[in-house]
Order: structure tokens, then C-alpha cells, then sequence
């Protein structure tokens, strides 16, 4: 356990490197928020807009409208969501105390599983290499799996619709 306290980046232990990265993601969700805020429905017509589509972010609007706040804290779970989720919130204006609530628990939970789930498998490779090499083979794997899983349920879902239809 001393190994966390070890300098490991310009002298500073570490958890202090992880705890400054949790507040830089902090302060990084307001400000996609208050972009939101400001560019409201200009948003569909920004740089950002035209790349993520319409669709998307039509798509990102209904979960917000439905889930509020807590939307917002999920959104830290899902990669492409974490990114759009933000902007939209502020463009549809959710309330912005229960929006730092949920960004401030967000960044409190999701960031330290991943960066102190870094530092476990930095310290892993360090021990073994091959064991560290197996486990992330393994992870990226099973990420890639769950990516073709919910696509194909995806479009068996499509298929059926049509079928219906």
C-alpha cells in the first residue's frame, strides 16, 4: 500500500494525481454545461452538433428530459454519453444544483475505479507481465464482445419491429 504514496508524477504521490485529475473532470462537465446553457438550441447548429448529429442528440435529450439529474450521473457509465450528456443538460437547462450534485458523484465514483483501476494493473504488469497482458486481452475482449452483443440485440429488435409492421 505504500507504492500509492510514492512520487509518481512531478514528485506528487499517486492518489494527489488522481484526486487533481477528479476535480480537473469536475470543473470540465461545468463547462460543457454552461456551453450548453449558452448555446441552447444553437447547439444543433455548432461544430460539435453537426458531428454528433441531430439524431444523437435528439436521442440524448429524450434521456435527459426522463431522467433529469440522474442522467447526468449515469452518463459518466457510458462512453459516448459522457461526452454529450453535459452540453445537453445545459441546453435544456436542468437544474444546475442537482446537475453539480450528480457531475460532483459522477466524477467521485466513475474516475477512481478507473484510475486507481490503472494503478492496479500498472502494479500487476510491474509483478507480471504476462498475467497484466491476459487481463487487459481479457477486458478489451469482453468489451468488444458487449459491443457486438448489443448491436446484434439491437437489430434483432429492428428486425422484429419490421416484422410486425
Amino acid at each position: 500500500m505504500d507504492d500509492i504514496a510514492r512520487p509518481f508524477w512531478l514528485g506528487l504521490p499517486y492518489w494527489l494525481v488522481g484526486a487533481i485529475l477528479i476535480l480537473a473532470l469536475f470543473g470540465a462537465f461545468q463547462v460543457y454545461y454552461w456551453v450548453g446553457r449558452k448555446l441552447g438550441d444553437k447547439l444543433y447548429d455548432s461544430r460539435i452538433g453537426v458531428k454528433v448529429g441531430r439524431e444523437r442528440i435528439e436521442k440524448v435529450e429524450r434521456v435527459v428530459e426522463k431522467w433529469g439529474a440522474l442522467a447526468v450521473y449515469g452518463c459518466f457509465w457510458v462512453p459516448m454519453l459522457r461526452h454529450t450528456l453535459p452540453w445537453v443538460a445545459g441546453a435544456l437547462r436542468v437544474s444546475y444544483p442537482w446537475y453539480v450534485v450528480a457531475s460532483a458523484l459522477g466524477c467521485l465514483t466513475w474516475a477512481p475505479l478507473w484510475w486507481f483501476g490503472l494503478w492496479g494493473w500498472l502494479q500487476l504488469a510491474v509483478r507480471s507481465p504476462v498475467t497484466a497482458a491476459v487481463v487487459a486481452v481479457l477486458v478489451v475482449g469482453g468489451g468488444a464482445w458487449l459491443v457486438v452483443w448489443r448491436r446484434r440485440r439491437r437489430q434483432r429488435a429492428t428486425d422484429e419491429k419490421l416484422l410486425v409492421s
